[in-house]
């Protein structure tokens, strides 16, 4: 018990420092080669931070673990959008810019309405749970969302007038070489030893995965846009959180599935609920208050939402 407790510190360690070289490195690339933040944060960022997700996930489902995979997912999307924004928004409010809310957070919310029909059968009418098919349906989208980032990216950089950053491209990828390696082996490190506590414990793989499993594999994208925050850099914030969401669910999921199809329980649909009314709750956010903004008022309500749900949680397993 003791040494796992020293390897979750660890991992935290790497997780901090993870997170500060793969903004640094992120951001410098972004000035280098005049790409948007947001773009950065959409598919680099996004996809770096993924990475305990999917590492885990593919091996819960190469092993049967069907509940932890789900839960694992929803969880960190709803810890991703409650407790990460939450925080963030709590230290620095979020500017928000219109392109994110116009396309990405309906495309978020748009990929975890196609989970949920996909999930209980009602798209093509197949047995309940994620078959391969439904993991190819997940993969062409997830393809589809990258196509659009490379568009929306070649259209930002022909209208940007910033310089560009002169800077080594080795110190830049060794930057976010050594981000991505911090972030998987502290989230592995506070993984493998929280849920080592909690099996001793006698709680549910729903429930592990759901908060210890969703909160440990989502670490690195909550140390990442904490401190993109207090580099006051909101895009990259912002861009991590959403596109991790649309990361999990396109490409974890897909992958997941196809490794092995992915039994689902009904039990999961009002995590998917809460997941979708907070991401309908995040753009309703950017039209009240100071417009396009996620202000601290709002940041709390999601904060709040997290903390009570996961109370009820943990109090129904004991």
């Amino acid at each position: 018990m003791i040494l796992s407790a020293c390897l979750v510190v660890l991992g935290f360690a790497l997780l901090i420092k993870g997170a500060d070289w793969m903004v640094n490195g992120s951001t410098m690339l972004a000035k280098k080669h005049r790409i948007p933040d947001l773009a950065i944060g959409l598919t680099i960022v996004a996809f770096g931070t993924s990475a305990p997700e999917l590492v885990v996930n593919t091996v819960a489902s190469f092993e049967g673990h069907s509940d932890i995979v789900l839960g694992n997912v929803i969880g960190s999307n709803n810890f991703n959008l409650f407790l990460i924004l939450g925080v963030v928004g709590l230290i620095y409010p979020i500017t928000v810019q219109s392109s994110t809310v116009q396309r990405e957070i309906p495309i978020s919310f748009l990929a975890a309405v196609v989970f949920l029909l996909l999930a209980n059968g009602y798209l093509f009418y197949d047995n309940i749970g994620l078959s391969r098919v439904d993991g190819l349906v997940l993969l062409l989208l997830f393809f589809l969302f990258l196509y659009y980032i490379y568009k929306q990216m070649r259209a930002d950089v022909e209208v940007t007038e910033t310089p560009k950053m002169e800077a080594s491209s080795k110190k830049i990828w060794m930057l976010i070489a050594l981000g991505l390696l911090g972030l998987i082996v502290g989230g592995k490190l506070i993984v493998d030893n929280a849920v080592a506590i909690a099996s001793d414990m006698g709680v549910s793989e729903k429930i592990i995965g759901l908060t210890i499993i969703a909160a440990g594999t989502s670490l690195p994208e909550l140390m990442t846009s904490v401190v993109a925050a207090l580099k006051k850099n909101s895009d990259i914030a912002i861009g991590n959180i959403i596109g991790s969401n649309i990361f999990n669910i396109l490409l974890i999921l897909s992958v997941s599935s196809l490794v092995n199809p992915i039994n689902f329980s009904a039990i999961f649909n009002m995590d998917i609920y809460l997941l979708l009314g907070g991401t309908l709750f995040l753009f309703l956010a950017m039209f009240t208050g100071k417009k396009k903004r996620l202000d601290r008022w709002e940041s709390a309500i999601l904060l709040i939402t997290f903390v009570g749900y996961t109370t009820f949680l943990i109090s129904k397993e004991l």
